[in-house]
């Protein structure tokens, strides 16, 4: 089932809201800005070998590589504040 959701800003501007549903762990640096601004506990911290397994070598690498994940989707509301703060831009929304 999907659906819409939309109203106005306190101002009367439209607005939208923008459920993040996944991070592309390719692009992903692992900063935690998203984490810090969410203030639903989204997202969670993972070991970069962990989520991408064989995809991922690290053999060249002398410290762990860390990336974000999506732990509670279903949390989100929608502010998109992750998205402004990302320099990779790199969450998915619906």
């Amino acid at each position: 089932m999907s659906m819409t959701i939309s109203g106005l800003t306190r101002g009367g501007r439209p607005w939208q809201p923008k459920f993040v549903t996944a991070v592309n762990y390719e692009t992903c640096i692992g900063c935690g800005r998203c984490y810090k601004v969410c203030s639903r506990d989204v997202f969670d911290l993972k070991e970069k070998s962990d989520v991408m397994g064989d995809d991922f070598d690290d053999e060249d690498q002398d410290d762990v590589a860390m990336v974000m994940t999506v732990s509670d989707a279903d949390d989100c509301i929608g502010c998109g504040a992750c998205s402004r703060v990302c320099p990779k831009n790199c969450h998915s929304y619906c």
